[in-house]
């Protein structure tokens, strides 16, 4: 069959079918979608095999076109998709592909059944190029917070595009300073007074069309800002700061990039350039002697902004000055001054160990109570010494650690005078001494070569019979303390029946019980006398007697 006959065979067809009426579209409602160099097929609504004379598949451009012809005589194929159509002879469908942008546009069906019933239907193929290249830029480089409109333009290949905008995991949505547009292959979101959190997340762009998407790189654009929130911090700041103490002022700030530091003393700019101002710095500038007030400024090179901190005042003041030589109970003098910046300080005060001090004694203050003597130095004046400086606003204190160096005192041994042969022997030495004394132990006159102020025998025997004195030396006031303790070592079982001697407290123990035990059998005396019921009355002690008890060791 040539081309002729095909083309009076359709005219036929569409006449019979216009005498006989048409049915319904036997097309499902587009549109149907492929992606391009893929195949697709164009389905019917047909169900189960069809009984046709003839289906015809027509592309509906400008001039309609003949896709592919199926007859009982067989299939005949357009000349431009020879090769890529074909017709199921069971329920119409065509088969095209691989598709080319070209091929989009509307299909039609006609198929004429043997008693001369048309049955037509039209849908829409669109051939859908993959999404590809999807791709942020900005108009700009960097922004300034505020400042700056930021325009980020999301580009992209592919058909039949629409566009989303994502920070982090967020939607951006048209409106307030935000603006979305789409215009073909690209959209275009733009940020007015753009703010150092709109672009954080970071931000992405998706292109899709109805078969895929693709999501863009993630863009991060720099927003520049502050400086802000600039503050001063330091450690242990008072009104008063001591000039030997480690101290430092510390500034900071919000900014990006992160801001450069310049300090002014009474509105007056220091040399000292970065976040940190130390002590030694304000004394080098010879300031400090004197109250005054400090800030730093903070400023950003590319935002251009520089912004000052709230002030602080303070003066600096020296700390008590201890005498530097070695305190000698007894022979040494300390002199201890505070001193502090003229016209500051409106009244001082001394303490020690947490109590006021007073003149007096041996205890002097000179030069408005700025420095203090105390002559001649006891074991007593150990302690801590507190200056307190003070003004209507506020207060400033320092501190003195005063070691004075005395004795050994009186040293003294404890430990059994007897014990029976085999038995332990614990002998320790006490002496007051500061500092602390050194030990020596003797033994009937000859060194043991003990060196700590406990001594130990584990075992006794007689040949450790004897006496064992303790040596207590202080290295720095050169002084020497001695105690001799006598040891006697029995046979078991003879210490018993020897009286060893009460202790002190024991012997006081006796003294009380026996007066309590008078003074019961005096009441009940009285009361037998009187035989009359005994009362509890408020009474008055009154010395009726003196009594001396004298306790003497055998030893």
């Amino acid at each position: 069959m040539d081309l002729f006959d095909v083309k009076t065979l359709l005219l036929l067809l569409s006449f019979i079918g216009c005498c006989a009426g048409q049915t319904q579209s036997i097309l499902p409602v587009g549109p149907v979608d492929a992606t391009l160099g893929t195949n697709v097929t164009l389905q019917t609504t047909l169900v189960g095999k069809v009984d046709y004379l003839v289906i015809v598949w027509n592309f509906n451009a400008v001039n309609v076109v003949n896709v592919a012809t199926l007859t009982a005589g067989g299939l005949r194929v357009g000349a431009q998709y020879t090769g890529r159509a074909a017709i199921n002879n069971t329920n119409g469908f065509l088969y095209l592909g691989p598709v080319t942008a070209a091929d989009s546009g509307h299909y039609s069906i006609s198929l004429t059944t043997p008693d001369g019933t048309t049955s037509t239907g039209e849908t829409q193929l669109r051939v859908l190029e993959p999404v590809s290249g999807v791709t942020i830029t900005s108009n700009i480089p960097e922004a300034i917070e505020s400042n700056s409109t930021v325009v980020l333009n999301c580009s992209a290949k592919g058909s039949f595009l629409k566009f989303t905008w994502l920070n982090g995991s967020r939607p951006i949505v048209d409106g307030n300073r935000f603006a979305l547009k789409q215009m073909g292959q690209s959209s275009t979101l733009t940020i007015t007074e753009v703010l150092r959190t709109d672009l954080v997340g970071p931000i992405y762009c998706t292109a899709a069309n109805q078969l895929q998407s693709q999501t863009s790189a993630p863009f991060n654009l720099t927003v520049y800002y502050g400086p802000e929130a600039v503050t001063i911090t330091a450690s242990n700041l008072n009104l008063f700061i001591a000039s030997n103490i480690n101290f430092t002022l510390s500034c900071s700030a919000t900014s990006s990039p992160p801001a450069t530091f310049t300090w002014y003393h009474n509105h007056h700019m220091m040399e000292n350039v970065g976040p940190f101002l130390t002590l030694e710095v304000i004394k080098k500038h010879r300031f400090g002697s004197e109250m005054g007030e400090y800030k730093c400024k903070a400023n950003n090179a590319k935002t251009g902004h520089v912004v000052p901190s709230p002030g602080i005042s303070f003066a600096v003041i020296d700390p008590i000055r201890g005498p530097g030589a070695v305190l000698i109970a007894g022979n040494s003098t300390a002199n201890l001054s505070c001193q502090a910046a003229n016209g500051t300080v409106t009244a001082i005060t001394w303490h020690k160990d947490g109590q006021r001090l007073s003149a007096g004694g041996r205890l002097a203050f000179f030069a408005n109570m700025s420095s203090m003597m105390i002559s001649p130095l006891q074991k007593e004046d150990n302690g801590e010494y507190r200056c307190q400086l003070t003004n209507p606003i506020d207060k400033a204190e320092a501190f003195y650690k005063m070691v004075v160096n005395f004795g050994p005192e009186k040293a003294e041994v404890k430990g059994k005078k007897a014990v029976e042969v085999n038995n332990k022997v614990d002998l320790t030495c006490f002496a007051d001494s500061i500092p602390r004394a050194n030990f020596t132990w003797k033994f009937n006159g000859t060194d043991t070569g003990v060196k700590t102020n406990y001594f130990m025998i584990e075992m006794a025997t007689a040949k450790d019979i004897g006496m064992y004195t303790c040596e207590a030396n202080n290295a720095v006031t050169g002084m020497t303390a001695t105690y001799t303790h006598s040891l006697n070592v029995k046979e078991k079982g003879t210490l018993q029946e020897d009286h060893e001697g009460l202790s002190d407290g024991a012997i006081a123990g006796i003294v009380i019980g026996v007066l309590v035990a008078l003074a019961v059998g005096i009441g009940l005396i009285v009361y037998c006398r009187q035989k009359v019921p005994f009362y509890f009355s408020p009474v008055s002690l009154r010395p009726s007697a003196s009594y001396n008890v004298r306790v003497e060791s055998p030893y």
